[in-house]
């Protein structure tokens, strides 16, 4: 399974982004894209990579961190097996990378804050999108 992130860019603060998360490699694989829960994180320079949201489409259930709660909306279009991230009125401290990944057989209710952190949760990562926050 190979996981895409697209979409960061630079954008001044109060500004928007649509991050998009691409999952592949299902053909030769025993579970499918609905099989998995889906989380964006993001790392600043110099600090610990960070849950800050999840979605699963097995049940339907979404997680926010209180840091992007009400700004942010995490949503899927499983015919296109890819998860977005709409971040709306967007602050310098939301500058990061960002990245998404793929836990199989759990849900966003599962995990909630205290496993979103555990990398060892997370079966595959995407390799990152850069966004920008100036403000």
């Amino acid at each position: 399974v190979q996981l895409v992130e697209s979409g960061g860019g630079l954008v001044q603060a109060g500004g928007s982004l649509r991050l998009s998360c691409a999952a592949s490699g299902f053909a030769s694989h025993a579970y499918e894209f609905s099989d998995y829960a889906i989380g964006w994180f993001r790392q600043a320079p110099g600090q610990e990579r960070e849950g800050i949201s999840c979605l699963s489409s097995s049940d339907g259930s979404t997680w926010y961190a209180d840091s992007v709660k009400g700004r942010f909306t995490i949503s899927s279009d499983n015919a296109k097996n890819t998860v977005y991230l709409q971040m709306n009125s967007l602050k310098s401290d939301d500058t990061a990378v960002y990245y998404c990944a793929a836990s199989l057989g759990t849900t966003a209710q599962a995990l909630g804050e205290t496993r979103m952190g555990v990398m060892e949760v997370w079966d595959y990562w995407g390799q990152g999108t850069q966004v920008t926050v100036s403000s």
